[in-house]
């Protein structure tokens, strides 16, 4: 008898910069979150899919889970306490440590009262040595009752296969929800301003990134299919940061655009013209008008 069709829907969870979107990038086998190690890099629920011949794993990207500080921390944290209740499995990533702070406690409570199985990846592993990684699996086992608990890198891909096969297993039977071509359902206006948005976060200090959002103001492929024309904004806060953004004589635009064109160009598979814009709208992030403008709908949660 053929094993049955598997399918459904994966929460990704785990404190900002525990490597949600490299793993995920990992196990699609293509890049489709953007990754970086300043805070507040995934601000949407972004799906994925994972399709073999065993079936097919929605992996739903889910910003982290944090104390809120703003209209947009508040808006990422709904989305992702709400992803929680609606997926058949939680994937919660953690760093390896045995002190577990109250970032991890504060998600702890909240998978407590949900039904849902919990595989517990702890990241990173990598970075420690083999004889402490019990203790970890240790200090975790005694704060949550986790269905599995995998010690992986998703950087260097170890044990991310063991990942995929225990998700397999706590899946329910289903159908196949999208091609087996399909790896996002993210339009690729929203995926080219999330590239874009990327670089920024790479080229620029610590103090601007979380202030800046990218809107896409034109994305129109040229006749013959070879040429893509893309117009886009880059948003922030102050007027200093727009300064920074643009850099002596440009410099550091032109670096933001020169590495974003080169990504989006591989993406695409053609060339692409592009030009960048700054522009300052003063604390965006508590405005909702603003925030809806930029794609963070808090009624499309």
């Amino acid at each position: 008898m053929e094993n049955s069709y598997k399918s459904g829907f994966v929460a990704l969870i785990g404190r900002p910069n525990v490597g949600k979107s490299t793993l995920m990038n990992q196990i699609i086998g293509q890049k489709i979150a953007i990754t970086s190690n300043k805070p507040q890099t995934t601000r949407n629920k972004i799906q994925t899919v994972y399709t073999c011949d065993e079936g097919q794993i929605i992996f739903l990207d889910t910003p982290g889970i944090h104390k809120a500080k703003n209209k947009l921390g508040e808006y990422m944290v709904n989305v992702a306490e709400k992803t929680l209740k609606e997926v058949d499995v939680i994937l919660w990533l953690v760093e390896p440590d045995t002190f577990i702070g109250a970032g991890e406690q504060y998600i702890a409570s909240q998978l407590e009262n949900i039904d849902v199985p919990v595989i517990l990846v702890i990241n990173k592993t990598d970075t420690v040595k083999n004889d402490e990684i019990l203790a970890f699996i240790d200090a975790y086992r005694k704060l949550l009752d986790f269905d599995e608990i995998i010690p992986a890198s998703a950087l260097k891909g170890k044990n991310v296969d063991i990942i995929v096969k225990e998700i397999f297993k706590y899946l329910p039977e289903g159908p196949q929800y999208y091609d087996e071509d399909t790896i996002t359902d993210q339009p690729m206006r929203q995926i080219v301003a999330e590239v874009i948005r990327e670089k920024s976060l790479h080229a620029l200090n610590d103090e601007i990134p979380h202030g800046i959002a990218v809107t896409i103001e034109k994305m129109k492929e040229r006749p013959g299919g070879k040429l893509v024309d893309i117009e886009a904004t880059i948003i922030c806060e102050r007027e200093s940061h727009k300064g920074i953004i643009i850099g002596k004589k440009g410099a550091m635009l032109k670096k933001i655009g020169s590495t974003a064109r080169y990504e989006i160009e591989h993406m695409l598979d053609m060339k692409v013209n592009l030009q960048l814009w700054v522009k300052v709208r003063k604390d965006w992030r508590d405005s909702d008008l603003y925030m809806k403008n930029y794609g963070y709908n808090d009624k499309e949660i």
